[in-house]
């Protein structure tokens, strides 16, 4: 059973030290392959886990590669990696910092973001420790890296380059120690939220949500239920709920594919190639010419006249299409909740009484409720409620095997599966 959630101060520290630059200045940035086995060989002089942190181009690339990779270790001091300028095969050139991060722990700041973009060039953890994850385990209610650093440390960091085109060569030297920043107190910082789950009680709870978080790829691609494949991502598209006639949702898709592979070869984000307002806009309007497209907003623009001619050839081809998609995407999940008083009532009763359940839970342990079991699975649990439990299966039995073939960890379904069972009886509601 956990502690009472901790009483830590409700506001940030009141007179923070401000850290405008890393400790020796900002390190020099491994470029070559030389460059790269010489900051390996720095790491695996230090000691004691790696702390770690990635930059991606999020909004200007296709891609989600990593453009920069900042490792800090004890008595190693920081490294600055360009995993895209080296010349030669990624996985070859990150090979000696890779096998160096293997030997120990590594700690991240919202790992679920980093992880992927590290996998691709062959680094994967072989313990992981989140202290963003931690902090919400914790009960904080702002996670972000500068606001736990002030607050559990002591410091404010410098910020200011989160969301820049990291893609960009060369890297101007402030983004450099923004970068390094981010790392700079995350040892520190691992080991102060560290106490503070210690004294909740939550300790082990932290171990079994890192765990989780490093063996994804584990999950991923074992997962019997195949994930959305890119063809589906064009019912994403921005403003889509305003169409419902099959033939505009065919110009949209159609629209979005080319894209789509546009964006992919030049690796550039789809919506610098044309906006989703745009994408609706066509689809809707169903210009004939390149003068009707140009009237459109957006596409009245020089480098948009340009590409008339594709946007153009795609709508045609979306108005000789047969195979026209369906209205709604086809889905074996439960549809929105505020449908179900409607469609299922029982169901809206039980999702009710089920959120007010964990609302009490999550107040008594101090955690959020989405981290005290996913919202997608209680929905699911909620809607299917019949035929899980096959009128005769005991509720808790019956709750508790679904949230483990969800992947409820063991600390939530401790927590949750009682509440649960209760909350989805008729009663209850």
């Amino acid at each position: 059973m956990c502690e009472p959630a901790y009483n830590h101060p409700s506001g940030l520290e009141t007179n923070p030290t401000p850290l405008h630059h890393p400790t020796g200045g900002i390190p020099n940035l491994s470029v070559t392959f030389s460059d790269i086995a010489a900051a390996a060989e720095l790491l695996d002089h230090g000691q004691g886990p790696f702390a770690i942190d990635a930059e991606r181009a999020s909004g200007f690339r296709y891609s989600n590669r990593a453009y920069l990779i900042q490792i800090r270790r004890a008595n190693a001091g920081t490294v600055l990696i360009d995993p895209v300028s080296h010349g030669g095969d990624p996985l070859t050139a990150l090979r000696p910092v890779a096998d160096v991060i293997s030997k120990d722990e590594w700690i991240l700041h919202s790992a679920d973001q980093d992880l992927p973009c590290l996998a691709e060039v062959g680094m994967r953890p072989p313990a992981l420790y989140d202290t963003e994850l931690a902090g919400r385990l914790a009960g904080f209610d702002r996670v972000n890296l500068a606001t736990m650093v002030q607050r559990l440390l002591g410091f404010k960091l410098a910020k200011g380059h989160g969301v820049a085109d990291w893609s960009k060569r060369p890297l101007p030297s402030d983004w450099l120690n923004y970068a390094a920043l981010d790392v700079e107190l995350l040892i520190e910082l691992r080991e102060a939220i560290a106490g503070v789950l210690a004294e909740q009680g939550k300790t082990n709870w932290a171990a079994q949500e890192f765990d989780y978080l490093r063996t994804y790829e584990t999950r991923e691609n074992t997962r019997k239920a195949a994930p959305l494949t890119r063809r589906d991502h064009w019912r994403r598209t921005s403003g889509i709920h305003r169409v419902r006639d099959r033939r505009v949702l065919a110009a949209i898709r159609e629209l979005w594919s080319v894209r789509d592979r546009i964006a992919q070869r030049r690796d550039i984000a789809p919506r610098r190639i044309l906006p989703d307002t745009a994408i609706i806009d066509a689809a809707i309007a169903d210009p004939k010419t390149i003068d009707e497209l140009m009237t459109l907003p957006v596409f009245g623009g020089h480098n948009q006249r340009r590409s008339a001619a594709i946007w153009l050839a795609a709508l045609e081809t979306a108005r000789q299409s047969q195979d026209l998609p369906d209205e709604t995407e086809p889905s074996n999940s439960p549809p929105p909740p505020r449908r179900w008083a409607q469609r299922k009532p029982d169901a809206a009763a039980r999702l009710k009484a089920a959120r007010a359940a964990l609302a009490a839970v999550s107040q008594r342990v101090g955690v959020p409720t989405e981290n005290l079991v996913s919202p997608d699975l209680v929905r699911r649990l909620c809607w299917d409620w019949e035929i899980l439990q096959g009128g005769s299966v005991d509720p808790v039995n019956a709750v508790e095997e679904y949230l483990r073939v969800g992947h409820a960890r063991a600390w939530q379904r401790e927590l949750v599966v009682t509440t649960l069972a209760v909350a989805t009886q008729p009663s209850a509601g």
